[in-house]
């Protein structure tokens, strides 16, 4: 026992020494949690940041796709189809008075007359018009001479053909489409089901747009063909494959998205499908149902 006590015996240089010690770890561990507390706020304000600026983003994105509708391309506003109208914010009643106009064989031929005979409002008409492309008649001054070129550019646009009839040989009709083109524009047309808007002769492999605005002046969309939708939220992913616009490696991916997070709420979500081509959304969508 005597032994035992010899251990705990200190003098007093001994037990300062052992009291600065202690007081050291404690300071140390002090020091420890107060950074590791400091880093954890830091972190939690960054993670708060980034969460801001992502909404930011998440919202610019939104109207930028929404923008995309009218902005993309130049269009005849004769030819407006219902899909169509309702991109670019037209009222359905809005576009059956287009409709009705164009059912008398009367072409619109002005941005005013636009507006006279579907009555949309000041502040669309302001958004879309700049996109309006009517034909080389329409810009022609009313002189004797012209009036016989207006007369005769009429019958040719009263001649436009629809394009899910027209064979590989009337494409070739169209400068710079070729065999390969026209053969590839068939082929393309046949695995969609047909064209269901003009804006997908875009989407041809190897068609260039100046080429694709020709070929839309000759043929396009007048009856649209009737194709049965994927459902995004049911279909097995040999179904989602078949889409032209998906392939076998972007189905996987949305049956992956559907197993881990639930189904799609909004066609919008597939935006978070890494690979989803934006700019193709409101062409995809008239393929798909929720």
């Amino acid at each position: 026992m005597k032994n035992l006590k010899s251990y705990f015996r200190f003098n007093k240089q001994e037990r300062s020494g052992i009291f600065f010690l202690l007081l050291l770890i404690v300071c140390l561990q002090g020091l420890y949690f107060f950074f590791k507390t400091t880093s954890f706020d830091e972190d939690t304000s960054t993670l708060k940041l980034n969460t801001e600026h992502q909404v930011a983003i998440d919202s610019i994105r939104q109207r930028n796709l929404q923008e995309e509708a009218i902005t993309n391309y130049s269009f005849n506003p004769n030819f407006i189809s219902d899909y169509k109208g309702y991109t670019l914010g037209m009222s359905p009643e809005e576009i059956d008075k287009l409709h009705a106009f164009r059912e008398l064989g009367k072409y619109v031929n002005s941005v005013e007359r636009f507006q006279e005979i579907t009555g949309v409002s000041d502040s669309l008409l302001k958004k879309i018009s700049p996109y309006f492309k009517f034909p080389n008649w329409v810009k022609s001054p009313a002189t004797d001479s012209s009036k016989k070129k207006v007369r005769t550019d009429k019958n040719t646009i009263s001649k436009v053909q629809d394009i899910n009839s027209v064979t590989a040989e009337d494409l070739r009709s169209i400068s710079g489409i070729g065999d390969k083109l026209s053969v590839r524009i068939i082929k393309f047309r046949d695995r969609l089901g047909g064209f269901l808007v003009n804006e997908q002769l875009y989407d041809v492999y190897g068609l260039d747009k100046t080429i694709a605005d020709r070929t839309m002046a000759k043929f396009q969309v007048l009856k649209v063909p009737k194709v049965p939708k994927i459902n995004l939220n049911t279909a097995s992913f040999e179904e989602l494959s078949s889409l032209v616009y998906f392939g076998r490696r972007f189905a996987a991916k949305i049956v992956a998205y559907r197993n881990e997070h639930g189904p799609f709420s909004s066609f919008e979500d597939l935006f978070n499908i890494t690979e989803f081509s934006i700019n193709k959304i409101d062409r995809i969508k008239l393929y798909l149902s929720l």
